[in-house]
Parts: structure tokens; C-alpha cells; sequence
């Protein structure tokens, strides 16, 4: 979870409906820099990076705005989307969808507590 790195950030509007977004994380980008790079903040757990059938698991097409985070650590839309320790690039605001069980499985083994992107579990 660097923050020096960046997404790939989806250009144009030529395939935005086709526009996926990590149900871990809520990057979004093209179904094929999923497959081809992972998610570049989550990649360890969701295994995305040449898997057409990780990618369509664990990415979703229903997600509800876009926010273009520059800055991650100083941004407070960063923090309040929860996205401030990851890469700069493009969020979704709201992401339906769950991750598999496994991955689920993954975090809990390791201690960390999945909070699903749908924002219906405020805090």
C-alpha cells in the first residue's frame, strides 16, 4: 500500500461503462489493468494479476461515483472514503458487492476486519 505508486487511471469516455471497481479497496479501472497489474493496493489478498476470473470475482461494474484522489495522505475525502493509505488514482464512492470467502477468510487470519464498501455500516 505505497503511496508513491499510482493506478492506472481510465482515460476518455470509450469503455467507461465497462469501468470495474476493487470490492476490497474501490480503485477503479479497465477490466484488462486489473488483469494485467492487479490492484496496486490490495493485489497480496485479491490475486487479480493475470486471472480474468479473479478479476470479474473480485471487481465489481455496480459502484456509484468517482473521486480522483492526487494526494492520499493529505486528502480528507481520502480519509473519509477510507482510501488515504492507498495509491493515488480514481474511487469509487460506493461499491456493491462482497469480496469472495477466501479473501474474507485471508483478512480475518490476519486479524483485519472487512467494513464492505457500500457504506450502509457507518460508523
Amino acid at each position: 500500500m505505497a503511496a508513491t505508486q499510482t493506478a492506472i487511471i481510465p482515460s476518455g469516455t470509450k469503455g467507461a461503462k465497462q469501468l470495474r471497481a476493487c470490492l476490497l479497496c474501490s480503485l477503479i479501472q479497465h477490466p484488462l489493468d486489473f488483469r494485467k497489474f492487479g490492484c496496486p493496493n490490495c493485489e497480496e489478498l485479491m490475486q487479480m494479476k493475470n486471472s480474468g476470473d479473479r478479476v470479474t470475482a473480485c471487481t465489481t461494474t455496480y459502484f456509484d461515483g468517482v473521486i480522483a484522489v492526487i494526494d492520499p495522505e493529505k486528502s480528507w475525502v481520502a480519509k473519509w472514503q477510507r482510501t488515504s493509505k492507498y495509491v493515488r488514482g480514481m474511487y469509487a464512492i460506493r461499491v456493491r458487492g462482497r469480496i469472495p470467502e477466501d479473501v474474507e477468510h485471508e483478512l480475518d487470519n490476519r486479524g483485519i476486519r472487512y467494513r464492505p464498501r457500500d457504506q450502509l455500516d457507518q460508523d
